[in-house]
């Protein structure tokens, strides 16, 4: 009988393995092939210097130390990291603001439907269109600084692309845009699991609705945060098209909104592979040591 069971489980567990082969196919040929590619081709010396192709020849760690010894990768890094901050933090503010009002059947509030479609729509806007959008609004020329210029805020138009800042906070701004609806969506999900008896009884406890919201909500919303804050951070690193799009791909004003990700095509751009794939490892390795970092913080057990 043992026989006869432990044979059923097989021919049945076969069809797990049957329907993981796609994804197993598309991970090896898209992922993992170009993954291990890329890493050894980041010990070689393979550019293209005019006509002339150099290389492939063997470095070892020479595309390495070039990264780190002119302190680009330091000065992109940070540029890198200050705009997703500035980005993620009223992103999350936001979102669990929104996803506490819609979550809470107490307020009653009508048209949640439409709502929660009119948050999430930013995330189904190209980039790229979003970037050219912004571009064209806060020109020199552009409708906002006429505006700033009707009311009598501005006496001569601001020059938003030439100061740092500005151009920073343009950048976080449209991340915000693009993806708090996206977050708004996650955490309204994660608090809508929540079984509605804690807040009951926390309510014949006399606590507050912030007192709840922080004792309760939050503690039980901690996977769904960590999974946000994880995928932001990477998503983060990964920042391109707006600042490309939005400085003209020269990350100006002076090298300010350069991100590591601009930095990787401009390699890729002038066809230096041998650069290009150590910068690809490095940024690979300081993803998983950043995503491991605000793992390990977020899931400390609460006192």
């Amino acid at each position: 009988m043992k026989s006869m069971r432990r044979g059923k489980v097989v021919r049945y567990n076969k069809w797990g393995y049957i329907f993981l082969t796609p994804f197993i196919l598309v991970y090896l040929v898209f992922q993992f092939i170009p993954l291990v590619s890329t890493i050894y081709n980041s010990f070689f010396e393979n550019y293209r210097s005019g006509l002339t192709q150099i290389g492939p020849n063997f470095l070892g760690l020479e595309n390495y130390k070039t990264i780190f010894s002119n302190g680009d990768i330091l000065t992109y890094g940070k540029n890198t990291i200050i705009m997703w901050v500035m980005g993620f933090v009223p992103q999350i503010i936001v979102s669990l603001l929104l996803a506490a009002w819609f979550s809470n059947p107490s307020l009653r509030l009508k048209g949640q439907r439409f709502f929660k479609t009119v948050i999430y729509l930013p995330n189904l806007i190209m980039a790229s269109a979003f970037a050219m959008l912004f571009f064209t609004l806060f020109s020199d020329g552009g409708p906002v600084n006429s505006i700033l210029m009707q009311v009598g805020i501005l006496d001569q138009p601001y020059k938003f692309m030439s100061s740092i800042w500005s151009t920073r906070t343009l950048v976080a701004f449209m991340n915000f845009l693009m993806w708090f609806g996206n977050t708004t969506i996650l955490l309204m999900a994660g608090m809508m699991g929540i079984d509605t008896a804690l807040f009951e009884a926390a309510e014949v406890d006399g606590a507050t609705s912030t007192q709840a919201f922080f004792k309760i909500t939050l503690p039980l919303l901690r996977p769904i945060l960590v999974y946000v804050m994880i995928t932001s951070l990477i998503g983060g690193l990964q920042m391109f098209d707006v600042p490309q799009i939005l400085t003209n791909a020269t990350g100006d004003p002076m090298r300010s909104t350069m991100t590591l990700i601009m930095y990787l095509n401009k390699h890729l751009y002038s066809k230096n592979y041998g650069l290009g794939g150590a910068l690809s490892v490095v940024m690979f390795v300081v993803t998983g040591i950043l995503s491991m970092i605000v793992y390990k913080f977020t899931n400390k057990k609460m006192d």
